[in-house]
């Protein structure tokens, strides 16, 4: 299988394998994981969160990976800051569509095999 985007892939790829490990990431990307558990696992590395975020959306724009519900082609992700002030820290992501906002928890993502 070709990818797309083989590099947003591997990146997303090493991180579940890191925070899960081999056989959990395996079974998240092809079985389904929710975008919250996606964040949650970038957001715990030791990167900046601004990176997190770059390495989450690009593999979200990347077209490699399936959304549950279909959302559509046209969407935008919107950025949940952290709750204080002049705050620049990205705490969740949602996606909306022309017809409804959907929250981190409500969309699943499962890798195209």
């Amino acid at each position: 299988m070709q990818f797309k985007d083989p590099y947003s892939v591997a990146v997303i790829v090493s991180t579940l394998r890191r925070v899960h490990g081999d056989d959990i990431a395996r079974t998240l990307l092809t079985q389904g994981m929710s975008l919250a558990a996606l964040i949650d696992a970038t957001f715990s590395l030791r990167i900046s969160n601004s990176e997190a975020v770059r390495m989450i959306a690009s593999a979200l724009e990347s077209g490699d990976f399936i959304f549950t519900p279909d959302i559509g082609p046209i969407w935008h992700l919107r950025y949940v800051y952290e709750d204080r002030r002049a705050s620049m820290r990205v705490v969740d992501m949602e996606m909306s569509t022309p017809h409804r906002t959907f929250a981190s928890t409500e969309i699943a993502l499962r890798l195209t095999v």
